[in-house]
């Protein structure tokens, strides 16, 4: 097993994404932490849940690693949410959401009412998204999730936020019970794949299992035992 190899990260790209769009944010965390970023990419209109996780197996069976971690942004989140549930066998890590909509998205809700965007949101939103979810973290792995305070997105067309949102998801959708810690940072939906701080507290978490915004004093939301 190559050096480079033992600690890996696996980025999940959301809607209309490729997974390019992360190559800052790759670069940071490869340089600043040491980490082995994959990028995996799905076809995210056209793929059901279902296909895009057995997609996401196959994807990761192919990287040897000792610790494999896990870095979702918004409809990533819910892809390696589903993904662990379904194959729970892996690798120790860590995982942290980036803009990730946990229990619903108001901003895809209103957006599907008219129909050439709703064929444009695609399967695995439909499924997910365009109702409130009471989804919890259960898993046996440390989650940090990091929401934008920037309202700069197509999303803020759609849903009237009357609070904090990085212009396609407000932070109190990004909240999910029994995650390990929650931020909030003044970056947009998109805008936080560049931000260098978004990169540094997503290394943090992955390596400390805390952002450093909180100086070591964990705050989760419900206790979670740690990850060896």
């Amino acid at each position: 097993m190559s050096p480079h190899e033992r600690e890996v990260a696996v980025y999940v790209h959301g809607l209309w994404l490729n997974g390019g769009e992360s190559l800052l944010l790759r670069r940071r965390l490869e340089r600043g932490f040491g980490l082995t970023v994959h990028a995996f990419h799905y076809p995210s209109v056209s793929c059901c849940v279902a296909d895009i996780v057995e997609r996401l197996q196959a994807f990761v069976a192919g990287i040897r690693a000792r610790r494999m971690h896990f870095i979702g942004h918004s409809l990533g989140g819910i892809v390696v949410h589903r993904f662990l549930e379904r194959f729970p066998d892996q690798p120790p890590g860590r995982v942290v959401f980036l803009g990730t909509p946990c229990v619903r998205c108001r901003a895809a809700q209103s957006a599907s009412r008219f129909p050439l965007i709703s064929r444009m949101i695609g399967r695995a939103v439909a499924e997910e998204l365009l109702c409130d979810r009471e989804r919890r973290w259960d898993l046996d792995r440390e989650l940090g999730i990091i929401a934008g305070t920037q309202p700069l997105g197509l999303g803020r067309f759609f849903a009237h936020f009357e609070e904090p949102s990085d212009g396609t998801v407000a932070v109190s959708e990004t909240r999910l019970p029994g995650a390990t810690d929650h931020i909030t940072l003044p970056v947009s939906h998109m805008g936080m794949l560049l931000a260098p701080r978004v990169a540094h507290e997503t290394g943090y978490f992955l390596e400390h299992g805390y952002f450093s915004l909180h100086g070591g004093r964990v705050r989760p939301q419900e206790p979670r035992r740690a990850v060896s």
